[in-house]
């Protein structure tokens, strides 16, 4: 009997619908693989890591005890201190991590998220019985560019404080920014109508100019908040301060430029905690702060009070990035724009926050996870 030969035409259409079907299922997967990998924040948020990456400084040693460096940059804002937070905890939690350098550039933020890091810090110093952490490590903060309010207030559990040549410290001080648009309502016919059981329920609304009592009460809240900032500081830097919080002192201006140009600056009075910020020689001349130098120069000190010798490892912590960031380059923001976003920014907060920088606040605070 003749063998049936194979139909070209029939293995041709075969071949071709083969290779499509293969085609399709491994696009399918390259693109499911590229989305996982994408969407990395999204899953990792799910199963965090326990552990952030431990990166050897450059040029440090190889041996232990271990020197560890936290980085604390950009708005203190409650939702945005993740990275931090884990920072602190896993310095607290290693035992061969015996001294710590904050390295701080931060205006400040909110009382309460700069509260919160002084209490996680205070706790990386003296030790954590309760959750059966280390004891005692040595401290030193450095200062940055900017380290003032919020920022200067978390650094008070150090032992001491090392700023840069060129930084800017102090701005012992807090407000509440309430912002109003009753006015603008006014114009355009738009208004809110409030119905409210409690007399100063409302009160804050930016629909509505603060009563006298209001007022009063508001004040309250502030002054509160300013004592727990000043008994802080007074704790934290005690007799290094060369002038009480609350003392009024004469400051000589600088009067720089041709002495023709413009008339001369007369002197003035200020107070240490009168919500200020100082320049690097005037902090150290009022004991805001011990000296002047570098991080390397804050690392050798921390060493110092550790009794550690020169060539001992010095780590800092890698910030987590999805793979994207890594792809492109780039740092993601931390958070993203939306209608809650700019609700969130308006929301009444208690600011530790240098001055000028209210405006940065806000939009931090709209842009908070």
């Amino acid at each position: 009997m003749a063998e049936l030969s194979p139909n070209p035409r029939r293995l041709g259409w075969g071949l071709g619908l083969s290779l499509l079907l293969n085609g399709l299922l491994l696009g399918a997967a390259a693109v499911l693989l590229t989305l996982f990998w994408l969407l990395q924040p999204v899953w990792s948020g799910l199963f965090p890591t326990s552990q952030l990456t431990e990166r050897t400084r450059p040029g440090s040693g190889k041996s232990r005890p271990t020197v560890a460096v936290i980085q604390i940059n950009g708005m203190l804002i409650e939702g945005a201190l993740d990275y931090t937070y884990r920072q602190i905890d896993q310095a607290a939690a290693d035992p061969d991590i015996t001294a710590v350098v904050l390295r701080i550039n931060s205006p400040g933020g909110t009382m309460t998220s700069s509260d919160e890091l002084h209490r996680r810090i205070s706790l990386l110093a003296t030790g954590d019985p309760d959750r059966n952490r280390p004891p005692k490590k040595a401290l030193v903060a450095s200062f940055g560019t900017l380290a003032a309010s919020g920022a200067y207030y978390l650094a008070m559990p150090a032992s001491e404080i090392v700023i840069d040549r060129t930084g800017i410290t102090g701005s012992i001080g807090v407000f509440a920014s309430l912002p109003t648009v009753e006015e603008l309502a006014r114009q355009h016919g738009f208004g809110m109508q409030t119905i409210k059981q409690g007399e100063i329920k409302d009160s804050g609304s930016p629909f509505k100019t603060l009563s006298p009592k209001e007022r009063l009460v508001w004040q309250d809240l502030i002054d509160t908040s300013y004592d727990r900032f000043v008994k802080v500081v007074q704790d934290g830097r005690g007799s290094r301060l060369k002038k009480g919080l609350l003392e009024r002192f004469e400051v000589q201006p600088v009067n720089a430029g041709p002495a023709d140009q413009k008339p001369a600056a007369q002197p003035y009075q200020r107070y240490l905690a009168d919500g200020g910020i100082y320049t690097t020689q005037r902090a150290l001349d009022l004991g805001l702060v011990d000296q002047i130098g570098t991080l390397e120069v804050a690392i050798d000190r921390a060493r110092q009070l550790a009794g550690l010798d020169a060539g001992g490892r010095v780590i800092e912590y890698d910030k987590p990035r999805a793979p994207a960031e890594w792809a492109l380059g780039v740092q993601a923001p931390w958070g993203r724009a939306s209608p809650a976003s700019f609700v969130n920014a308006l929301s009444p907060r208690v600011w530790a926050i240098t001055p000028g920088y209210e405006a940065a606040g806000m939009l931090a605070a709209g842009l908070e996870n």
